[in-house]
C-alpha cells in the first residue's frame, strides 16, 4: 500500500510540493490546548493587518484553483477556509485532539493538511484526475461522485477521500474517536513550499511524538520518489 501523486498531477504542478507524516497509537485522549493555542499565536500574528488572502500560500493555491477551472472564491483550499473563520471567531471548534493539532498548524503555516483513518483505505491511495465513476461520501452521509478530471484522492476501491484536491475531504476516512493508524498530507504551491512543508512535517511529527509518544514516518515527495508506505 502507497500513497502517492500521480505522474500527469506531477506534470501539471511542478510547484508541488507534498509532505506526508504516518502514525499510529493517535487516540481522542490527548490534550492540545497548549499546542493549538501556540500555532493559532502564529497565525493571528501573521493575519494582522491583512487577511488570509493575502498570505502568498493562499494565492499560491488560489492561482491553482483557478487553473482548474474553479472559482477560488467559491472553492477555497482547506487553510484558507481555517484561516477565514480563525480571523473572522478567533479560534475553531474542537474536534478530535489530532483534529485540533493538525488544523492549528495548518492556520500557522497557511497550508492545507489532511489527516486520514488508514483503516478506510482500500490499497494505494493516489491523488490523481477523476474518472467520474469514484464515490465520495460527505460528512452528512450523501453519496457523490466527482466529476471527470476533478483532482481527488482515490483508492485502489474507488473510493474518493477528497475532492477538489485540497477543498473537501471525506466523512468517511475523517479521524474519528476510534482512529488509531493515520496519514497525514501537507501539499504547497507557492514559492518556498520545499522549505515550509518540511519545517511543517518536523513540527507535526514532533508534536505527535510528544503528544501520542509514538514514532511518526514521515517524508517528502517529488517526482522521482513519490510513493509512500502507509504500511
Amino acid at each position: 500500500m502507497y500513497f502517492q501523486h500521480s505522474t500527469a498531477m506531477w506534470a501539471a504542478h511542478p510547484g508541488l510540493v507534498a509532505g506526508v507524516v504516518r502514525a499510529e497509537g493517535v487516540s481522542a485522549m490527548a490534550e492540545v490546548g497548549e499546542q493549538v493555542a501556540r500555532f493559532g499565536a502564529i497565525a493571528a500574528e501573521r493575519l494582522t493587518g491583512r487577511t488570509e488572502s493575502d498570505l502568498p500560500e493562499i494565492q499560491a493555491w488560489r492561482r491553482t484553483f483557478a487553473a482548474m477551472g474553479l472559482k477560488p472564491t467559491q472553492y477555497r483550499c482547506a487553510s484558507e477556509a481555517l484561516l477565514r473563520r480563525f480571523r473572522k471567531e478567533g479560534e475553531l471548534p474542537r474536534i478530535h485532539p489530532l483534529i485540533d493539532l493538525c488544523n492549528a498548524i495548518s492556520l500557522a503555516f497557511a497550508v492545507p493538511v489532511a489527516a486520514i483513518d488508514l483503516e478506510r483505505v482500500t490499497g494505494d491511495l493516489t491523488v490523481r484526475h477523476a474518472e467520474g465513476d469514484e464515490t465520495y461520501e460527505t460528512f452528512s452521509g450523501e453519496v457523490e461522485n466527482p466529476e471527470p478530471g476533478e483532482v481527488v484522492f482515490a483508492d485502489s476501491a474507488g473510493r474518493a477521500h477528497a475532492r477538489r484536491w485540497t477543498n473537501r475531504q471525506s466523512g468517511y476516512s475523517a479521524v474519528r474517536p476510534g482512529t488509531s493508524s493515520v496519514l497525514i498530507v501537507a501539499e504547497a504551491v507557492h514559492g518556498t513550499a520545499s522549505v515550509d512543508v518540511a519545517k511543517l512535517v518536523q513540527a507535526l511529527s514532533d508534536e505527535l511524538t510528544t503528544t501520542w509518544h509514538t514514532t511518526p514516518a514521515s517524508a517528502l515527495l517529488t517526482p522521482t520518489t513519490p510513493r509512500f508506505p502507509l504500511t
